[in-house]
């Protein structure tokens, strides 16, 4: 039976034979997110996922093979995260969802408004027409003022 550093000795050996015997074409069936597939390197290896993370020299051989395939164009480059400023955290602002719903209020009186206007523009000239019958009416003497 063998002990745990000779275990990782011979995932290190048998993950460097893998990554001999492997072409770019090999490598590029198994690219998951810009990166190795680690699920089948392992099983490509023959040792367990958490090896890959655990054993510091795999890990480290993993590692150094993904950059090197980076360099080659096998693989994506890695993307930068953004930083806008690490200093600095994002200060919260406590109105924003007053100013959220001050915003949508004052957009429903907007369009209440223009309805109420165009209802007053319509009976204003309902009245202009009764204005001027009832105008009519009173001049012919049928109607007093």
């Amino acid at each position: 039976m063998v002990n745990g550093q000779q275990k990782a000795l011979q995932n290190l050996e048998a993950f460097q034979v893998w990554q001999a015997t492997q072409t770019h074409d090999d490598f590029q069936q198994i690219i998951v997110r810009g990166q190795l597939n680690r699920g089948e390197v392992a099983k490509a290896v023959g040792c367990g996922k958490s090896a890959l993370t655990q054993n510091p020299a795999l890990k480290k051989a993993l590692a150094l093979l993904e950059e090197n395939l980076r360099e080659k164009g096998v693989l994506p480059p890695l993307k930068q995260p953004i930083k806008d400023s690490p200093e600095k955290p994002k200060q919260y602002d406590n109105t924003a969802n007053l100013k959220q719903l001050n915003s949508k209020r004052s957009s429903t009186l907007e369009a209440e408004n223009i309805e109420l206007k165009a209802k007053v523009n319509v009976l204003e000239n309902k009245l202009k027409r009764y204005d001027e019958l009832s105008e009519t009416l009173y001049e012919m003497g049928i109607m007093p003022r």
